[in-house]
């Protein structure tokens, strides 16, 4: 921090008009950061050390108190515990990051403002459908291992564990995971080479991030999720698509690892009408801009 300068308020609000920016920029618009690219693999670097270092907060006191602890199992409440640390902290770093030299922050520079609800919705559609459709092909020709992330969320132990487990992997992730790598990562590497190489690098970095809960093979489709949804924020200008598309095609794993069938749409409607409550609220308390996105 330089401080020589006075620290800028955390997110705050934007009502400046938006920028139209063009569709080969390599800049983003005057509504977006004007961060370093360097700042992107720091940001990760930084998220992960802080999820690890919480974790151990969380744990080292646990373990003390008697919990059982050991290398290959933890149990479920503090496996919850740390992935939403995990979560919190990704936000936590590219705030940090963004304000680095003095920088005014504001929402609006990550995403945090509306767009036209029709066409994002049906651009989410598009970018979900084209990801599954990869996923199913890709599935179907390597044969992938089902995830063990419920079971280690203890899903089917309690009811209490399973509604956490719901709310973490639907709501808390989709928060956290879009505000680092659409929000922030995404919009600093598209200073250095533009859109498409920002959104094939931030697509890599997502997939990797994934290796620790998902099987081998399951990160490349999740890269591809993630190159998606990076040329989804770019053309809406906005990340509530892309956290509302994360919600449900989280919502669709989650679900169809339980073995639902209708719970699943209502797991989806449940999660995203929290995730619009959210929304509303950090609208109302002038954190999150009201003016509508620039689209690309």
């Amino acid at each position: 921090m330089d401080a020589s300068r006075s620290t800028p308020p955390l997110l705050a609000h934007d009502e400046g008009p938006p920028a139209s920016p063009g569709t080969g920029d390599r800049r983003p618009s005057s509504s977006a950061g004007d961060w370093s690219p360097w700042f992107a693999p720091l940001a990760l670097v930084a998220g992960l050390v802080l999820a690890t270092v919480g974790a151990l907060i969380i744990d080292v006191p646990a373990a003390a108190l008697g919990v059982d602890i050991n290398a290959k199992h933890l149990p479920p409440g503090l496996v919850i515990a740390d992935t939403a640390v995990q979560d919190a902290g990704f936000v936590g770093v590219a705030i940090f990051f963004a304000q680095v030299g003095g920088r005014a922050v504001s929402a609006a520079m990550f995403g945090l403002r509306p767009t036209r609800l029709r066409r994002a919705a049906w651009l989410a559609f598009v970018t979900l459908a084209g990801f599954l459709l990869f996923s199913l092909i890709w599935t179907s020709i390597f044969h992938t291992k089902e995830e063990k992330l419920l079971e280690q969320l203890g899903t089917n132990k309690s009811a209490l564990l399973l509604v956490l487990s719901a709310a973490l992997t639907c709501v808390a992730a989709p928060i956290g995971e879009e505000f680092l790598f659409r929000g922030f990562i995404f919009t600093a590497l598209r200073n250095w080479r533009g859109v498409w190489p920002a959104a094939a690098i931030t697509g890599l970095l997502f997939g990797a991030v994934h290796a620790g809960s998902a099987p081998a093979l399951d990160l490349v489709p999740l890269a591809v999720l993630g190159f998606g949804l990076c040329l989804l924020y770019r053309v809406t200008g906005s990340l509530y698509p892309c956290i509302a598309a994360h919600c449900v095609n989280n919502s669709l794993a989650f679900g169809s690892l339980e073995g639902w069938s209708w719970q699943i749409a209502v797991l989806m409607a449940s999660s995203l009408l929290v995730l619009s409550l959210l929304a509303l609220v950090l609208t109302r308390v002038g954190i999150a801009a009201r003016v509508p996105a620039p689209s690309g």
